[in-house]
């Protein structure tokens, strides 16, 4: 007898992201212009995105209420770096007015993990973080 449990049917599958959006031009201007991603179909239905070789499907819909958390995140290995290049495009982290959250938007966690909140046009809440390294 194992206690191993079988693999998920899952397990070669490719992940999609889906977020929603009620201004498809609009979106499309932050996700593709200032996030920098390519867009690799864009119908009636949606606008898909290939986001770093991982593909995101913004669903266009007449009616959106955006979630309280965090729809959308991104891992990243210079937190710094990736500020840096999203505000010289006119991307700003979020304020929150956290404690742990500094001027530029950081927010600062126990572990050492570093993170960034931001917003897209339909006030979907992303993510990007690094990671703390394991001591």
């Amino acid at each position: 007898m194992t206690d191993t449990p079988p693999a998920s049917p899952l397990a070669g599958a490719a992940m999609v992201g889906f977020v929603a959006t009620t201004d498809a031009g609009r979106c499309r201007a932050f996700y593709e212009g200032q996030l920098g991603f390519r867009v690799a179909a864009d119908d009636d239905l949606a606008l898909t995105l290939d986001a770093a070789g991982h593909p995101v499907r913004i669903q266009k819909l007449r009616e959106h209420r955006p979630q309280t958390f965090t729809v959308l995140g991104w891992n990243v290995d210079d937190l710094d770096r990736v500020v840096a290049a999203l505000e010289e495009r006119g991307v700003r982290p979020r304020q929150y007015g956290f404690p742990f959250q500094d001027a530029q938007g950081i927010a600062t966690f126990a572990d050492g993990t570093r993170l960034i909140w931001l917003h897209d046009p339909d006030d979907n809440i992303l993510s990007v973080a690094q990671m703390a390294r394991p001591r």
